[in-house]
């Protein structure tokens, strides 16, 4: 039950001043897709081009955020809508304090990705790094793939848990038909052109 003595603070620095000091708008950068898609690769490729850019930006990664603020969350479907619900709330205020965060989160589930949305309204910019489950098996860079086909780990997405993919997503990055480098171009031209204050 949620306390009645609970108010918003309003602060005294808007969005706009804050936009205006970085040099560019905020915002999350919700990069969503299998395990082995190249979402944290890619993440963390486009923080440093933009942070040698003079950018605030930083990023959100699942396997961290898993170590303290969801230590206590597994990852049956209720603690996995719990994550993205906890992730959402932090990366709206990254954002608010003008930063452009960008997430590599797997957020299988359509409604919680849309959850977010609705909690952070413009600022949410849902990009689908969009990989065949056969490649992302192929890559399995943690071996994880390998262990859920052998049922050492039971509810692994794509495998014996669902994945749902956006059904209009802002950005569409097709990793199976770009290099990463290619990709990483493909996300920076996203970034200048939602992002960019004063464009030339």
């Amino acid at each position: 039950m949620k306390s009645t003595n609970i108010h918003y603070t309003k602060h005294l620095i808007s969005p706009y001043d804050r936009y205006l000091k970085n040099g560019h708008k905020s915002g999350i950068l919700w990069f969503t897709g299998l395990s082995g898609a190249g979402k944290t690769t890619l993440a963390l490729k486009l923080e440093q081009t933009l942070f040698e850019k003079g950018w605030s930006t930083f990023v959100l990664d699942g396997d961290s955020v898993r170590h303290g603020l969801c230590s206590d969350l597994g990852f049956s479907a209720s603690d996995r809508s719990e994550n993205i619900r906890r992730l959402g709330e932090v990366a709206k205020l990254f954002a608010e304090s003008g930063c452009l965060v960008i997430t590599a989160f797997i957020s299988p589930y359509r409604n919680d990705r849309e959850q977010v949305r609705r909690l952070a309204g413009d600022l949410f910019h849902e990009v689908y790094i969009a990989t065949p489950l056969e490649l992302c098996e192929q890559r399995d860079p943690k071996g994880l793939y390998l262990k859920a086909r052998s049922g050492e780990i039971d509810g692994f997405t794509g495998i014996s848990a669902p994945y749902e993919p956006p059904n209009s997503p802002d950005l569409w990055v097709e990793t199976s038909e770009l290099t990463v480098e290619e990709s990483l171009e493909q996300l920076l031209k996203y970034v200048e052109n939602k992002f960019t204050i004063f464009k030339q």
